[in-house]
């Protein structure tokens, strides 16, 4: 892809395509870039990331999908503790009210967040072929979303929205395929 579509916009959130990261990027950068991240949103929050809030965000940020508590669960090194799927939601629960992680409603499942910061609304690009899943910031529709629910009188906490599509890589192959 052309260099020039690999840009932020000015929310710092990636543009798409740049939400979809190459099948060949540095994944370990990414991972530990989120996992400083976390630990310093921690820190000035005077919270603890503790070990199972810390390794159900690795679970998460070890790929660009959307995962269930209980498939989080089942990935936990439990370290001879009896598995419990309450500790991943209690995990999630910190996480998301830090703003670190995502719920994607319509697949009732968790999704690192790549901009951390409570509040914020975000659009979540669905692919519909591979599974991934792009967060994008994109204020003009977070305004669009706040004012038509302002029109009925609905006070909106937070404007998500969750898109399904396919995605660069998977529109690429699709046209290939045709």
């Amino acid at each position: 892809m052309p260099e020039s579509l690999y840009s932020r916009s000015s929310e710092g959130m990636p543009d798409a395509p740049e939400a979809f990261p190459e099948p060949t990027h540095d994944h370990a950068r990414c991972v530990d870039r989120a996992l400083a991240t976390a630990e310093r949103v921690c820190a000035e929050r005077g919270r603890r990331l503790t070990r199972d809030r810390r390794q159900v965000l690795e679970i998460l940020l070890a790929t660009h999908r959307a995962i269930g508590a209980y498939d989080i669960a089942a990935r936990m090194d439990w370290s001879g503790r009896k598995p419990g799927s309450y500790a991943v939601y209690r995990a999630l629960e910190f996480l998301e009210a830090l703003g670190l992680v995502h719920r994607i409603k319509s697949r009732n499942a968790f999704v690192a967040c790549t901009d951390p910061h409570a509040g914020h609304g975000a659009q979540f690009l669905i692919c519909t072929g591979c599974d991934s899943i792009a967060e994008i910031a994109e204020p003009a529709v977070d305004r669009a979303v706040i004012a038509a629910a302002g029109r009925t009188g609905f006070t909106i906490a937070r404007p998500i929205v969750e898109i399904e599509g396919l995605c660069p890589y998977c529109t690429e192959r699709a046209t290939v395929e045709a």
